[in-house]
Order: structure tokens, then C-alpha cells, then sequence
């Protein structure tokens, strides 16, 4: 029986070794798919909150907490999970995640009350929290020079793409295509078992040693890390609280203000943001983190000022275009903290403290839009966007002053 039970464990083990897997930039390119696709899903709900409202009669708070029950989802799973895939590898943390982003869509797709999108969206925070904390180590990891500055702008500008195109192609998909609640998760459906089947051929860049454990943790930031963590903490508040509002409360906003109620108008100042953010890391990936800081945090400042402005006086197109000039700075300003975070990271703890980084983000991204739900159905809409576009103001320039401290020189 022991030869036999050998024979089997070599038989596989030959099987193992012979599979194709991706290696290098096809690798690379499959981690970042990940992130992505996460928070693409994560946006694909958005244009559909109006469409809910009507058809099961839920008010703005209620609104804004199904949002939020989707970071609140998120920063369960970093906390019990974050720091698995250190232990447990890579891959096995992303497949599981991957199917319970799955599993989501579906109950989305078939969803028959305010119930189920509770449920839903629960679900996929759970699922995105693990996906992001293995994916952004992985990053890292598999990058094919080790390269940690890339691998920090690949992770930001695929992150703010997938939010943005999300929201665009979904409303798109809502406002102009039939079955508009089943058919923009079934296109998220088919590109997680694309995904599924990609991680499978992926290399493990984990040794497993010793049990694994799944237990909840406090978030823990190594010494030597600290001091960027509060410097990416602080970017990352000011620019993720941005975003929840977005995604929460925008497409009302949106179509209000373009006298239009298709789900395409709030798609696209979602798009104006996210898109802006995107192509601005990409346009400023070899600054400074100084300047990236300073200056994204200025232009996060001077869009929202500007964003507040073309609500009050009830123009469109002006508050599409200050929306992209926040984009920029909202981009530049997660690059700044994410860049320079990535490299202070000791390779045995980067899921734990990226785990960590995505939960004051999710925190800056539910709090803010709960806030807002709560506060515009006592004031107003308008109202309440002029009110938070204040808050970030006064954010953005304390993180811009802070960023003065940082040496000039790149953090590479």
C-alpha cells in the first residue's frame, strides 16, 4: 500500500510539473487582470441603484448602505484573511476569492429583493478582500525584474480603470441592452471564469510552511514601514473618500444635473474620474513621491472646489470637467501612496500590510458615502455633494502640506 500510495504521489507530482503555466509578463498580467476585474465588479452595481429604487421602493440611506455593506464586507475579509496567502500561497487565496466573486454575481443576477443586494454585495466585499491582499503581493512578486515601482502603478492605474470602465460599459449595458439586471453580471460572470482558469496555471511565488491559520488580526504595520504607511494612509484617505461618494450617489447626481434620467450620465462621471486617474499615473509615473503627493493632493483640492461649484450653479459639463481634474489628482495622489508604500514592504509581510493599506481604504471609501446617504436625505442631493466636496478639500491640503516633509528624491 505505501509503494502504491508512492507511486500515485510521484504520478501526480510528474503531472504537476508537466501542466502549462504562465510565467514572466503573462503572469504579471494575470495578477493585474485580477484586480481589475475585482473592482470592476465592484462598480457594476452602480448604474443599477436607480433602477432597484424604483422597482422596490428603498430611500437614499438605504441606498448608500447597501453600498457600504460591500467595504464593510471588504474589511472583514482583510482583517480575518489578510495576511492568508503569506502563509497558505498566492493562488489558492485567489481562486477562492475569485469564486466567491462569482457566486455574487450570480445572486446579483437573480437578486428578488433589497434582501438579496444586501446579501450580494456582502458577499462581494468578502470575496474582493482576499482577492486584493493576495493579488497586490503578488504584484510584487511576480513581476519579472521585482520591480516594485511598476508594480505599484500597474496596481493603481488597473484599479482606477476597472472602477471606471466598470461604471461606463455597466450603465451602457443597463441603459441600452435588455435583461439590464441579469446581463452586466453575467458579462462580470464570464470574465471571473476567465480568471479562474488563468490562476490555475499560475506559479505559487509562496513556500508553504508549517499550519495554516485563519483567525482575525489586528492590522500590523512592521517598524521599518510605518513612517510610509501614515504617508500612503493619508493619500489614500483623501482620494478613496472621493470615489464612495462617486459611486454611491453620482449617477443621481449626474442625471440630475444633465437632465437626463438614463444610467449612462452617472457611468460617465464615474468614468471622468476613474479614466482621468488612470491616464494621469501613467503620465506621471517617473515624478517624485514628493511631487506626486503634493501634487495630486493640490488637484484633488482645486477639482472638488471646482466639482462644488458646478453643482451649486447647476452646469454639466462643468462638473464633468472639474470631476476629471479631481480624477488626476485623485490618481496621482493614490500612485504617490501606493509607490511609495510598496517599497518599504519586507517581502514576508506584503499581503499583511497590503491587507492593511486596502483597509483604511475601504474605511475612507464606505464612511464618506453612508455619511452622504444620510445627510442628502435631510438636506438635499446638491447640497450634501457641496458639503463633502468641503471636507476633501480640507483633507487634500493637509495630505499636500505633509507631502512638503517628504525628501525630493524618488523613493526608489
Amino acid at each position: 500500500m505505501d509503494s502504491f500510495t508512492s507511486a500515485v504521489t510521484l504520478r501526480a507530482q510528474r503531472t504537476r510539473e508537466r501542466a502549462p503555466r504562465l510565467t514572466g509578463l503573462a503572469a504579471f498580467s494575470a495578477v493585474a487582470a485580477v484586480i481589475a476585474v475585482a473592482f470592476y465588479a465592484s462598480a457594476t452595481p452602480s448604474p443599477l441603484y436607480g433602477v432597484y429604487q424604483a422597482r422596490w421602493h428603498f430611500s437614499t440611506p438605504v441606498l448608500s448602505l447597501i453600498y457600504a455593506t460591500y467595504a464593510i464586507g471588504v474589511l472583514v475579509s482583510l482583517l480575518l484573511v489578510g495576511s492568508l496567502s503569506d502563509q497558505a500561497g498566492r493562488k489558492p487565496v485567489l481562486a477562492w476569492s475569485l469564486l466567491g466573486l462569482l457566486v455574487s454575481a450570480l445572486v446579483f443576477a437573480t437578486a428578488s429583493s433589497v434582501g438579496w443586494l444586501f446579501a450580494a454585495r456582502a458577499l462581494q466585499g468578502l470575496a474582493t478582500g482576499g482577492a486584493l491582499g493576495a493579488a497586490g503581493a503578488a504584484l510584487i512578486d511576480l513581476h519579472p525584474t521585482s520591480d516594485t515601482r511598476t508594480a505599484a502603478l500597474v496596481n493603481g492605474v488597473v484599479a482606477l480603470a476597472g472602477l471606471g470602465i466598470g461604471a461606463l460599459f455597466s450603465s451602457a449595458l443597463v441603459q441600452f441592452l435588455p435583461a439590464p439586471r441579469e446581463l452586466p453580471f453575467a458579462v462580470v460572470a464570464a470574465m471571473i471564469v476567465v480568471l479562474i482558469a488563468l490562476v490555475s496555471v499560475l506559479p505559487e511565488p509562496v513556500s508553504r510552511t508549517g499550519r495554516t491559520l485563519v483567525r482575525p488580526q489586528r492590522p500590523a504595520i512592521p517598524q521599518q514601514t510605518r513612517a510610509p504607511f501614515a504617508l500612503a494612509a493619508l493619500g489614500v484617505i483623501g482620494s478613496w473618500s472621493i470615489a464612495g461618494v462617486y459611486l454611491a450617489l453620482g449617477p443621481a447626481l449626474a442625471g440630475h444635473l444633465l437632465q437626463t434620467h438614463g444610467e449612462l450620465a452617472g457611468g460617465a462621471a464615474a468614468a471622468a474620474l476613474m479614466g482621468s486617474g488612470a491616464l494621469a499615473q501613467l503620465a506621471g509615473r517617473d515624478l517624485t513621491n514628493r511631487t506626486l503627493t503634493v501634487a495630486g493632493s493640490l488637484l484633488v483640492a482645486l477639482g472638488m472646489g471646482l466639482t462644488a461649484t458646478a453643482v451649486a450653479v447647476g452646469s454639466a459639463p462643468f462638473f464633468l470637467g472639474a470631476s476629471a481634474l479631481g480624477g488626476v489628482g485623485f490618481g496621482l495622489a493614490f500612485m504617490g501612496a501606493l509607490r511609495h508604500l510598496s517599497a518599504a514592504i519586507p517581502a514576508d509581510r506584503r499581503a499583511e500590510v497590503m491587507s492593511a493599506f486596502y483597509v483604511v481604504g475601504y474605511l475612507s471609501l464606505a464612511l464618506p458615502a453612508v455619511a452622504a446617504g444620510i445627510i442628502a436625505s435631510a438636506v438635499g442631493l446638491s447640497e450634501t455633494f457641496e458639503l463633502f466636496s468641503a471636507g476633501v478639500v480640507v483633507i487634500a491640503l493637509i495630505v499636500a502640506l505633509g507631502g512638503r516633509r517628504i525628501d525630493r528624491a524618488p523613493a526608489f
